[in-house]
């Protein structure tokens, strides 16, 4: 009886600990609630890459941008998954430190440097989308 109450034990344990696991990622996605969905509310930001991250569940662009006081900011912007990525032209190589870039996002209502990339510019012209359809509104006026 012993014996059968530890392998029930060690099974439930195991269950428990699959449920776990596998929810993770659930608990950590989020929706688009917290960034700005008014296109006039867009910003361009010119600025240096200084990461370039491929993950799941979304890809990470870090770059530096000249505030307006002189300062450096440092902003943090996501995009969709690799595989959505790769559809749209984007790769694990797109980007590398120091690259030139203007970014247009959609930013954080709460002000913060961290946002939700709409497209990248490189400094040949060249430009990367990370929505689909083409029919988005202009960006907001180039923040240096």
């Amino acid at each position: 009886m012993e014996d059968s109450m530890r392998k029930t034990f060690v099974t439930l344990f195991a269950v428990v600990a699959g449920l776990v696991i596998a929810s993770r990622p659930l608990a950590a996605h989020h929706g688009a609630a917290a960034f700005e969905n008014d296109p006039a509310k867009r910003l361009v930001l010119k600025g240096t890459v200084t990461e370039w991250i491929w993950a799941n569940p979304h890809t990470f662009l870090q770059f530096d941008v000249k505030g307006e006081d002189g300062q450096l900011v440092h902003w943090v912007v996501e995009a969709s998954n690799p595989p959505d990525m790769q559809n749209r032209g984007w790769t694990i190589r797109s980007f590398k430190a120091g690259d030139q870039v203007t970014v247009t996002v959609r930013p954080v209502k709460s002000g913060k440097p961290v946002g939700s990339i709409i497209q990248v510019q490189f400094a040949d012209g060249h430009v990367l989308s990370a929505v689909g359809g083409g029919n988005e509104a202009a960006p907001a006026p180039v923040r240096q």
